[in-house]
């Protein structure tokens, strides 16, 4: 079953521009992998500072096999002194 994910990264203050730059850094080498679907990064018009991920997968296996990449393991530990919150992911199925 395709799953969906959405992460969410608010990021400290003046640090908007390097969250910015993980999150593209990021994107490329994840979308060659063989179970992403697809994978878009957003960032909020209401608050400058608030960037979102939503990426589909072929299923969880494709999804777990992602986190362990060289690529994401790396984005995690440049992204986490940069945003002011732990890490917040959501795995989901389509309802409708």
């Amino acid at each position: 079953m395709e799953l969906f994910i959405f992460a969410r990264f608010h990021a400290r203050t003046d640090q908007e521009i390097r969250v910015e730059t993980a999150l593209r850094k990021v994107i490329a080498p994840t979308r060659q992998e063989p179970g992403c679907v697809g994978i878009h990064v957003f960032r909020s018009i209401r608050d400058e500072r608030l960037f979102y991920i939503h990426s589909r997968w072929v299923d969880e296996v494709a999804f777990d096999d992602h986190v362990g990449q060289p690529h994401t393991v790396q984005f995690v530990k440049d992204m986490q002194p940069l945003i002011d919150h732990e890490l917040d992911t959501t795995r989901a199925n389509l309802i409708e």
